[in-house]
C-alpha cells in the first residue's frame, strides 16, 4: 500500500512538473493513416450498388505504411473507432490497451436514390454527403444523430476522467470532435481537412 500511494505521488509530480505547476487536460485528435483502397477514376460510372459495395471495400481497407509523429506527451489513455483503418493506426501509434468503439465511426454515406443511375464515385459521395445534411430519409443516421453520437462519446466516456486522451478516428468526425472540445474550453489548432497520422492536441 505505501509503495502505491509513493508511486501515486511521483506521477503527480511529473504531471505537475509538465504541465508548468497546473493541471492542463490533453486531447489528441488523430485521423487514421491512408487506406489502401483509392478512388476509381473520374470516367468510371458505379450505380447505387456498386458505389456500395466501393464504400465496403473502403471500410474495410487496408492501411499504407504511414510515419508516426512523435510525441512528448504521454498519453493515458487511447480511444479508437472500431474501424480496421483507425484501429491499425492507433496500434502504430499508442502502445497498450486500445479502447475500441463503434461511437467514434465515421458517418456512413448513404445512395440518396435507389435508380439505376450511373455515376462518378466523387459525385456519388457529394450527393451523398447533401442527403446526410438535409436528414434525407435515404441515410441511416441524420446529422442530429451525429452530432448527439459526438456529444455523448466526449462527454460521458472521453472527457469523464481527468486523463491526457489520445483519439484515433476520422476525417468527418474530427471536424465535429474539435467543435464540440472548443465548446468545452479547450484550446487547440485549427483544421479544414486533418492530415493523415498527425496529432491535433487540445489542452484544457
Amino acid at each position: 500500500m505505501g509503495g502505491e500511494k509513493v508511486l501515486c505521488k511521483s506521477m503527480l509530480y511529473i504531471r505537475i512538473a509538465n504541465n508548468e505547476g497546473g493541471f492542463r487536460m490533453k486531447v489528441g485528435l488523430v485521423r487514421h493513416f491512408e487506406v489502401e483502397c483509392q478512388l476509381p477514376s473520374i470516367g468510371r460510372l458505379m450505380n447505387p450498388c456498386q458505389f456500395q459495395q466501393w464504400l465496403h471495400e473502403y471500410e474495410m481497407s487496408d492501411i499504407k505504411d504511414g510515419k508516426v509523429e512523435p510525441s512528448v506527451i504521454a498519453w493515458e489513455k487511447c480511444y479508437s473507432s472500431d474501424l480496421p483503418r483507425a484501429v491499425k493506426t492507433a496500434q502504430k501509434m499508442y502502445s497498450n490497451q486500445i479502447i475500441e468503439t463503434k461511437a467514434l465511426r465515421e458517418i456512413v454515406i448513404c445512395p440518396p436514390t435507389n435508380r439505376n443511375l450511373k455515376l462518378p464515385v466523387l459525385l456519388w459521395l457529394m450527393l451523398g454527403r447533401i442527403a446526410w445534411m438535409l436528414s434525407h430519409k435515404s441515410q441511416v443516421e441524420s446529422k442530429l444523430m451525429f452530432e448527439e453520437r459526438v456529444k455523448y462519446i466526449l462527454k460521458e466516456i472521453i472527457l469523464k476522467d481527468d486523463k491526457d486522451v489520445l483519439i484515433v478516428s476520422h476525417g468527418f468526425l474530427m471536424m465535429f470532435l474539435r467543435k464540440e472540445l472548443l465548446k468545452r474550453g479547450f484550446k487547440g489548432p485549427s483544421f479544414k481537412r486533418a492530415d493523415n497520422g498527425k496529432i491535433y492536441v487540445f489542452e484544457k
